[in-house]
């Protein structure tokens, strides 16, 4: 007897599924800024030493040098704004560790699995440090007052050095970013970083540029650090910052703008081959 066998029924395709939903940018950056917040919750350490390490410089320049370089005590009030952009460095240097700690350690493939613009964690580590710092240029602000750092600013100078500072710390992120990027490891991200933390000392941050030798005077008046200072100082000081505001918000835009395309070019080209 002959079996005969009934041909397979072609399958009806079900209905496709549904093609995952992309999170809006707001709702991707905000993911990532919440969590270089909590990293940065997590790493007490870096941010002691973000605020230490410029407040014991400063009473050293103060009680130390100072008498020494002033003797008149009002030492203090001229070196404060070099600390703050002190502090300022010491902060965003660790942005270019835990950038190329992200970058080196798998954490981006991850990310590219998920419905997420990856280049959002950069955003995440910049708007973190930029608050970080903030906080930590505050509490240097107030031990300045407890040591004797006496401002004449008004409001608007108060507001004014606030918004410059600000950029700055905004600008040294983003350019602590892009090193990190470009670093191979961790390390080597600290070790670049390490070398932009010596601009302030070739500057007027601690002493005046014509008291430098003539060799140095050009490089410290011609450096980007010098400007800033000299305006946040004439801010604070209630003194008149003439052209120096226009050096030192051109300086900040120009190297913020760099960092930013320097670095959305290098993560690009990085993640992208992951």
């Amino acid at each position: 007897m002959t079996t005969l066998i009934a041909p397979p029924r072609p399958a009806v395709p079900g209905p496709a599924a549904p093609a995952r939903a992309r999170l809006g940018a707001f709702t991707a950056e905000s993911t990532f800024i919440g969590r270089s917040f909590r990293h940065s919750v997590r790493d007490v350490e870096a941010l002691l030493m973000a605020i230490m390490l410029p407040t014991m410089l400063m009473l050293m320049f103060t009680f130390i040098f100072g008498n020494a370089i002033d003797p008149s005590g009002g030492y203090v009030d001229y070196v404060v704004p070099g600390i703050i952009l002190l502090c300022a460095g010491f902060g965003a240097s660790s942005t270019a560790i835990s950038v190329s700690r992200d970058m080196t350690t798998g954490i981006i493939d991850r990310f590219r699995t998920m419905p997420v613009r990856s280049g959002a964690v950069l955003t995440g580590h910049v708007v973190a440090s930029l608050a970080r710092n903030l906080v930590a240029t505050g509490v240097v602000i107030v031990v300045a007052l407890l040591v004797g750092f006496r401002p004449d600013a008004t409001l608007l100078g108060w507001l004014a050095a606030f918004g410059l500072v600000a950029l700055y710390i905004l600008t040294i992120t983003y350019l602590f970013a892009a090193i990190g990027l470009a670093a191979s490891s961790p390390e080597a991200a600290s070790g670049f970083g390490f070398i932009l933390l010596f601009l302030p000392y070739v500057s007027s941050a601690f002493v005046p540029v014509e008291t430098m030798p003539e060799w140095l005077q050009w490089v410290a008046e011609y450096q980007p650090i010098t400007p800033i200072i000299e305006t946040i100082r004439g801010f604070l000081m209630d003194t008149p910052v003439d052209d120096t505001v226009w050096w030192a918000l051109g300086w900040c835009l120009a190297i913020l703008l760099v960092a930013i395309v320097w670095g959305g070019l290098l993560f690009r080209r990085k993640a992208g081959r992951r």
